[in-house]
């Protein structure tokens, strides 16, 4: 129910003067009068009424425009903070930035990948300077990308900002074109990587220079496979320790996170034939071998979704594990939650194995949570992931190989089982329920078929253990299992089991054997099936002549001892 309702009249006294309350009233006409005749008798450039009415729930107004008239009112520009004022990059040396880096990278996407070159290697290789110099349009165009949305976080006009990042840009290429111009960069055909990294330390501009020395190892090496191979023959050629080994392993690993941060060239390095989701596993393998490795010593199946690693991949690996490049393990790892948590399918074409890939990937982060991310984080990559797999698109292309209704539940099942996150759990519970609520999976599964009725309730007993364990709430878990129970007891009335299994000439402890395991859940599912094989199972033992056999031998009550237990017929 709404609450007391007032109504405000608001003035402005100028253009650009703010809104002040001038009265407040229950009465709308009195008002909206009032506003009429403030601006009328121009004591007001602009009036507004509005109606407030009052939330009884959460005590809060809400307002609703009744009148505006007068003059419209000046949008004032964001008043950008002192500190935050003017362009981000003030000298050339701030295009060497990680995030500066980074943006290049965004804005030069197309002409990188043409070159096969990452923006570490375009701001210290002279040839590529000039090439993209030459271009004139695509550093234009990169330019303007850069200054339209930053002049809206610094309140500085675009054109300004194009011309101040024109003239940066030019500045930076010069002073890579001339460091090339006067040899700053040495070949490491006629020197060594390590003499030089001795030689440049102390020196001012010693991270420039190293800089262009490794980018132009690189120089005329195509593909992310090799591009690898020769920076880890680099790495392998670095000095052992100290100041010089840090000069040569910075460079690299500046460049692998780059290098590999490209979706063409991490397909380049572990294999083009890998889709989506293997390439995630590989890239956690590759980060984490030895914890890989020992799940895989614990379950060999999971070798069947964790492709190997190998080449110039295997050798990064074994860095890695060493404890070498944490910011590149870091930057692998954040690449692979942000490919779960977005909309892109790990397996377009399989969504079972689209299930399987990502039950795989839950274990491996998992088993890695603590040195490389957080438990947090890996459980809610998965939560975003399981919201993809729950969709009706999902879904439906998941149980379509299904032939039959009882497919479907399983496959259902099997889905509410692997998704994670409350709201993810109910979605995936309510298509099981729906599926073994409809009319079609009780008739086919009343329907004479090849299974015998006996197998049937076999069937969906263990599919209702199965749901069980999916974790799903108690309601949902009950109502779903419920249903289960209600097709098995329907199941095993038509066929009468448990009234012949009461009057079968059978030994008495082979029919209470049979009986118990039916009122135990593991044979029929938990309902009327199983409360009536339950009842049966009580009038055999109050019956006289099946107290006399059991007291003549009374060790033989031994072996169903469990199943009593099960059934609830002992303590």
């Amino acid at each position: 129910m709404a609450g007391p309702v007032h109504y405000e009249v608001y003035i402005r006294k100028t253009a650009p003067a703010p809104w002040s309350l001038q009265m407040a009233t229950e009465d709308r006409a009195h008002a909206v009068q009032t506003a009429e005749e403030l601006l009328a008798d121009d004591r007001a450039a602009a009036v507004r009424v509005t109606k407030e009415t009052l939330d009884p729930d959460t005590m809060e107004f809400n307002s609703v425009t009744v009148l505006t008239r007068g003059a419209p009112e000046v949008q004032r520009k964001r008043v950008v903070p002192e500190d935050q004022a003017g362009p981000r990059c003030t000298a050339p040396q701030d295009f060497y930035t990680p995030h500066a880096r980074e943006t290049i990278g965004r804005v030069l996407e197309d002409w990188l990948g043409r070159h096969g070159v990452t923006a570490f290697e375009l701001l210290h290789r002279p040839d590529l300077a000039e090439k993209l110099e030459a271009s004139g349009v695509e550093l234009q165009h990169a330019i303007q990308k850069i200054a339209v949305p930053e002049s809206q976080d610094v309140g500085q006009p675009v054109h300004d900002l194009m011309r101040h990042y024109q003239t940066l840009s030019d500045k930076a290429l010069e002073r890579v074109i001339g460091a090339g111009r006067r040899n700053l960069f040495p070949d490491l055909e006629d020197h060594s990587i390590a003499d030089l990294a001795h030689r440049l330390t102390g020196q001012p501009d010693r991270a420039f220079i190293m800089g262009g020395i490794v980018s132009g190892a690189l120089k005329g090496v195509r593909g992310g496979r090799a591009r690898l191979d020769r920076l880890m023959d680099l790495a392998d050629r670095a000095p052992l320790d100290g100041a010089p080994h840090a000069l040569v392993m910075v460079p690299v690993e500046q460049m692998l996170c780059e290098m590999l941060g490209a979706r063409t060239s991490l397909a380049d390095v572990l294999g083009p034939s890998l889709d989506q989701g293997a390439s995630l596993a590989a890239v956690v393998r590759m980060v984490a071998p030895r914890e890989i490795n020992a799940l895989i010593a614990q379950d060999p199946r999971l070798a069947l979704q964790v492709p190997a690693v190998d080449g110039p991949a295997a050798r990064l690996g074994a860095r890695l594990e060493a404890g070498q490049f944490p910011l590149l393990s870091a930057a692998l790892a954040r690449m692979v939650l942000r490919e779960l948590m977005s909309p892109r399918r790990l397996r377009p074409n399989d969504p079972a194995g689209e299930i399987d890939i990502l039950r795989t990937l839950a274990m491996t982060l998992t088993v890695t949570a603590g040195r490389l991310l957080t438990l947090d984080e890996v459980q809610t990559a998965f939560n975003e992931r399981s919201k993809a797999i729950v969709t009706a698109d999902f879904v439906a292309a998941y149980v379509k190989p299904c032939e039959t209704v009882l497919c479907e539940a399983e496959q259902l099942t099997r889905l509410c089982e692997n998704v994670t996150g409350a709201a993810n759990k109910r979605s995936a519970a309510r298509w099981l329920s729906a599926c073994v609520n409809s009319l079609r999976f009780e008739s086919e599964m009343r329907a004479s078929g090849s299974q015998t009725a006996a197998q049937k309730l076999g069937v969906l007993a263990a599919l209702q253990r199965a749901v069980r364990s999916c974790g799903l709430t108690e309601r949902d878990d009950a109502e779903i299992n419920a249903a289960i129970g209600t097709v098995g007891g329907a199941v095993e009335a038509e066929a009468k089991i448990v009234t012949m299994l009461g009057r079968s000439p059978a030994p008495l402890l082979q029919r209470l054997s049979v009986l118990l395991r039916l009122a135990a859940g593991e044979t029929a599912p938990q309902g009327p099936a199983a409360d009536r094989a339950k009842a049966e199972a009580i009038k055999l033992f109050r019956a006289p002549e099946s107290r006399a056999v059991l007291s003549a031998a009374p060790e033989t009550l031994a072996p169903l001892r469990g199943l009593m237990q099960a059934a609830g017929l002992a303590a």
